[in-house]
């Protein structure tokens, strides 16, 4: 058996027991013979038999050694895919590269989403691979790339839309002339005439109009495989041949046939392009909402410059009604900002100095100067348009099983009208038995030759299967979902997330900045016996100078407000956890919990009962120590979100079990739990056993989402089956979370969970259609009762179906059921009964 090599980019290592570390752990992958890791040039060259180790198990292996292969995604718009099986096999095309770790076709946006390992495979690479099968990777370039495929789709729909009109101007005679034959018997002006001009008029409709089928179709048997065009171009193909087969044999002149074939296609994929446009739409919303121009200050002068011209540090002026041309922080001005684009909240939002504002949003009533910070593609707008395609371009698990029998459907379809012709042409007494039965129907005609019924069977056959309807059932609602989800706040990173969420049992939530504000204030100074309030509020204050924590910068707030003067210290050092200590040159500080007063010798038992109070009061209580000698507390308390209470009411409502994780006692825990109506409190839990919390009630309930904010949050988020983060959080969790609710309410969460459910229910009803269609139909045709029209306008049909019925999804109210019953009625009030959590420490 011979063996492959495969050089692999490995980063992170730093000396050469990483190196070991990572060879070790490729070594065990099965099929791996050996691996050879260099520090110095940082990459692993892993040598493994003919049966190829898939590229995600390697990637897996280096993670699992706590280092990272570099993987890179590009989303490439495909040209020349018309059904489900060219998605099956540019998808094959692409996986097959040695440095493709996974690749998603999507048939609905025609883009293919492809995760690679740069170095091993490149971007000319992919290329090859998609025209290797008969496809092209089409180059949009620079900033303007999405509006590019925005007018690219206008242009498609103003195409197909002209072809349909032209081909219907050619057909309609023909249906006049056929009906008078066929209802009346009337050939006029004569048999010679008649079959005559059915071919002439089929062949502009079928060489001219339809080449682009017919072109699809050459191109696929070209490079050994079939699509759905190859079906229709089989089945018109035939049809015609009946047109000068019947100057010379008893076979009826099916050519008018092959023209009303191609004409009912070619208005199937008119509508089904229309609904797709509508279907993609949200993205068309999120570009149109983008400035165009910005007022700049150039040497003091008001200067009005594309868009594209901003650069970061650029202060923008913008007047009351304008947009706020890209992201960046009031420098001066007070307005209230119009931010509904961004979170779905009709609310404004009042913006002073220092605030920061999102491109795009709308000034409505004061002048705001504004310093631009972010530019291009790293502004919000873009990474929501980024996210929202990402999405578009991702799989829902449940579309495996539809994308396994679109490979194999065509090949399958052609053998099935194969067969179909044989057994009319074996079995004539058998197969117009079934004709006789169906002769009720008026398009079943059984005086037709043998022959005649054989063709027609076979021609039925290949023109009702239906692999579109199969391609587009999942893409197009995953589409208008995403797109709803994005209007809504609610950014979605992936179609399995999608599928996930709605069978979730448990939602975790983190306490700070996720159900309560995250912005505490000092509610108490409880100095020591013989201790100045304020040295114990100053003290606290310096400790906590150089902290982000939010607890930590509300007690240098207040001292600030205080007007007292806080020196800064020589050292810092933040104990996750715990707390923190500030290193003076004339003194030793400490700010923190029990445990951090404990590990430092102090006695804390002199305050322990102002501790129990405060705590039950739902107030975080830090103990303060100077030079190891404990001179108080000082308690801060978080207030809960407006909207906390009544989206855990509704999870519940929707039978959620929830719980609450934090790093406060069990007595403050308690107290925010109860008030918030959560079933489970973790409480005392570090920054590093959140993943295990997690994972210990994923093995109690099952699939488990996790909701969170901060830089600790993030193991947690990727460890949940599903990671929602709270889009006024961190860089570091939103990049981790599954779900981005933008508004950072978690009425968010219920939506999202409404969505999943609602999308998830349209991607089911789809695939349901679109197999059943196909299961029902294709017998009907092989028995000779579908006449091939009929067959093609149910083929159109199945497709228009499938799309119009994931549109209808833009029909659903996701918001919480309180807010669905009455826009105007309050929301509903927190249990009359109170609720004891289960607490755990």
């Amino acid at each position: 058996m011979s063996e492959k090599q495969l050089s692999l980019p490995v980063e992170g290592m730093t000396c050469a027991s990483c190196a070991s570390h990572v060879g070790r752990s490729l070594r065990k992958v099965p099929g791996v013979r050996d691996a050879l890791v260099n520090l110095a040039t940082e990459r692993a060259l892993i040598t493994f038999t003919d049966d190829a180790v898939p590229l995600p198990k390697l990637v897996q292996a280096v993670e699992n050694a706590g280092y990272d292969v570099p993987v890179e995604t590009l989303v490439l718009p495909i040209g020349g895919m018309t059904c489900a099986s060219c998605v099956s096999h540019v998808e094959r095309a692409l996986q097959r590269l040695a440095g493709v770790e996974k690749a998603a076709v999507n048939l609905a946006t025609e883009k293919a989403t492809v995760s690679f390992v740069p170095g091993i495979v490149g971007l000319e690479d992919l290329k090859k691979a998609v025209a290797d099968v008969g496809y092209e990777v089409l180059t949009l370039e620079g900033e303007t790339a999405t509006e590019d495929e925005v007018d690219l789709a206008e242009r498609k729909m103003q195409s197909s839309r002209f072809r349909m009109r032209v081909a219907w101007a050619f057909t309609i005679p023909i249906i006049f002339w056929m009906f008078a034959e066929m209802f009346f018997g009337i050939v006029w002006p004569n048999a010679l005439v008649y079959n005559l001009s059915m071919i002439v008029l089929a062949l502009p409709v079928l060489f001219w109009i339809g080449r682009s089928t017919y072109r699809s179709a050459s191109i696929a048997v070209r490079h050994g495989h079939a699509n759905m065009d190859t079906l229709i171009a089989l089945g018109t193909g035939v049809s015609l041949l009946t047109g000068p087969a019947s100057f010379f044999s008893p076979i009826a002149n099916y050519a008018g046939v092959a023209a009303m074939i191609m004409a009912f296609h070619l208005t199937g994929r008119y509508v089904e392009e229309t609904a797709k446009g509508r279907a993609s739409q949200a993205i068309r919303k999120l570009l149109e909402l983008g400035a165009k121009t910005a007022r700049v200050l150039r040497e003091g002068q008001e200067v009005e410059i594309a868009i594209e011209e901003v650069q970061v540090g650029d202060i923008m002026v913008v007047r009351p009604g304008e947009k706020i041309p890209t992201d960046g922080a009031v420098v001066s001005g007070i307005s209230a900002v119009d931010e509904s684009m961004a979170t779905g909240e009709s609310m404004p939002v009042t913006k002073h100095p220092g605030d920061e504002v999102i491109g795009a949003t709308l000034n409505q009533e004061g002048l705001l100067k504004v310093e631009a910070t972010k530019i291009g593609k790293d502004t919000f707008l873009s990474q929501v348009i980024k996210l929202v395609e990402q999405c578009q371009g991702s799989k829902v698990p449940i579309q495996e099983f539809a994308d396994r029998v679109t490979g194999v459907f065509v090949p399958i379809v052609i053998g099935v009208a194969l067969l179909s012709l044989l057994a009319w042409l074996l079995l004539p007494n058998v197969m117009g038995n079934f004709v006789n039965i169906g002769a009720f129907l008026p398009w079943v005609n059984p005086n037709l030759g043998i022959l005649t019924l054989a063709l027609v069977s076979m021609v039925a056959v290949l023109v009702i299967a239906c692999p579109c309807a199969l391609g587009l059932a999942t893409p197009t609602a995953l589409m208008v979902g995403s797109g709803m989800g994005a209007e809504h706040g609610i950014l979605i990173r992936s179609g399995e997330a999608i599928q996930t969420i709605k069978d979730i049992k448990i939602v975790i939530f983190d306490k700070t900045g996720t159900i309560t504000k995250g912005k505490p204030d000092v509610t108490d100074v409880v100095p020591a016996a013989g201790i100045d309030p304020n040295i114990l509020l100053q003290a606290a204050a310096e400790a906590e100078a150089g902290s982000e924590h939010p607890l930590g910068r509300s007690i240098v707030n207040r001292a600030q407000a205080d007007g007292l003067t806080l020196a800064e210290p020589e050292g810092f050092q933040a104990i996750r956890g715990k707390g923190v200590e500030a290193k003076f040159a004339d003194r030793h500080l400490l700010v923190g919990s029990r445990r951090l007063m404990a590990d430092n010798g102090i006695d804390t038992a002199s305050l322990e009962s102002t501790l129990i109070r405060l705590e039950k009061e739902a107030k975080t209580a830090m103990l303060v120590a100077i030079d190891r000698q404990l001179v108080g507390v000082i308690a801060v308390a978080d207030t809960m979100k407006e909207d906390s209470v009544v989206a855990i009411q509704e999870l519940r409502h929707m039978g959620l079990q929830t719980a609450m994780i934090t790093g406060d006692n069990q007595r403050t825990a308690a107290a925010i739990a109860r008030e918030a109506g959560i079933d489970h409190v973790l409480a005392e839990v570090l920054p590093d056993g959140k993943v295990a919390e997690v994972q210990k009630l994923q093995g109690q309930y099952g699939l488990v989402a996790f909701v969170g904010d901060g830089i600790n949050d993030a193991p947690a988020l990727t460890q949940a089956n599903v990671g929602i983060a709270i889009g006024t959080g961190t860089d570091i969790a939103i990049e981790a979370s599954d779900i981005t609710l933008v508004r950072g309410e978690l009425t968010g969460v219920v939506e999202a969970i409404n969505l999943s459910r609602f999308t998830f229910r349209k991607i089911r009803q789809n695939l349901f259609w679109a197999f059943f269609y196909n299961v029902a139909m294709i017998p009907l045709a092989v028995i000779g009762w579908m006449h091939p029209v009929l067959a093609e306008i149910a083929m159109a049909t199945s497709s228009i179906t499938v799309v119009t019925n994931a549109n209808r999804l833009r029909k659903e109210d996701i918001r919480p059921s309180y807010l669905r019953a009455t826009s105007t009625a309050p929301a509903p009030a927190a249990d009359s009964v109170p609720r004891t959590a289960e607490v755990t420490a």
